[in-house]
């Protein structure tokens, strides 16, 4: 577990889902949901197609609300969007504006803040320079390779400094190379900025390399199955930490749960 994610393991959690049913054009979608999140812990999702991973992601953002239960940020509940939230989605093609450049992107966050002209240069290229991108300000996406998209897509979601980040398949759609270099600097990157993740996945292990707890959903409807805490040390390590064998041995008890389903 982080550092961050340890100091608060005491405190009230960031993000609590209550007994939480979801009913979407009468069909149930998610069933009883009881989870608490704390301040700074990555929480990896798996389960099979149409469990409601995303669904679950999209409670968090405030794009549905449930039919029963409640959501609950910092105590709160979720009736909507928040700036305290942020989103990275799989299709970074469709998640960037095209018309504006790398830097005009990420002011897009800085704008919808209100945060005066003035001072956004100097955070724009700082923001850019925690994804490796402080050389492609200038650059468009459809410049860009889809890991240099994907960077900037993380980099506009920092700057709302949000308190928690979503991610769905966010490196789904990309060379294994390139995954893995983006599953380590967003651990760094949000390590480094004590950043609560909620990380919506299809691959075991990347969801064993990442998370602190990963949550198994069965589905019709979506019901949480089971919570496996990952003993496994940070920093992560791309060679090392898969050659764990506690890494081997969740790797096994994940893939026994998405076959049986």
């Amino acid at each position: 577990m982080s550092q961050s994610a340890v100091a608060t393991s005491q405190a009230a959690p960031e993000i609590c889902f209550d007994g939480v049913d979801l009913s979407l054009g009468g069909l149930e979608i998610l069933k009883g949901i009881d989870l608490e999140i704390r301040r700074g812990e990555f929480i990896c999702v798996i389960g099979p197609s149409g469990c409601g991973k995303t669904t679950m992601l999209r409670l968090i953002a405030g794009f549905h609300r449930a039919t029963a239960g409640a959501v609950m940020h910092e105590g709160r509940a979720v009736n909507g969007p928040s700036p305290d939230i942020a989103i990275v989605f799989q299709d970074y093609g469709k998640a960037l504006l095209p018309w504006r450049n790398a830097a005009d992107n990420v002011a897009l966050a800085l704008e919808a803040m209100r945060v005066p002209k003035s001072q956004r240069a100097d955070m724009i290229t700082g923001f850019l320079g925690k994804v490796g991108l402080a050389d492609h300000a200038q650059k468009f996406p459809s410049q860009m390779s889809g890991g240099m998209q994907q960077r900037l897509q993380i980099a506009r979601a920092l700057a709302q400094n949000p308190s928690v980040l979503l991610m769905d398949e966010p490196f789904g759609a990309l060379d294994a190379m390139t995954r893995q270099t983006l599953q380590d600097e967003c651990l760094n990157l949000v390590e480094n900025m004590g950043t609560t993740v909620f990380f919506v996945t299809h691959d075991i292990e990347e969801a064993i390399y990442l998370g602190d707890r990963v949550v198994t959903l069965s589905p019709n409807p979506g019901r949480i199955a089971d919570i496996h805490t990952v003993n496994l040390p940070r920093p992560r390590n791309q060679l090392t930490t898969r050659e764990d064998p506690e890494f081997l041995r969740l790797r096994r008890v994940l893939f026994d749960f998405i076959q049986g389903h």
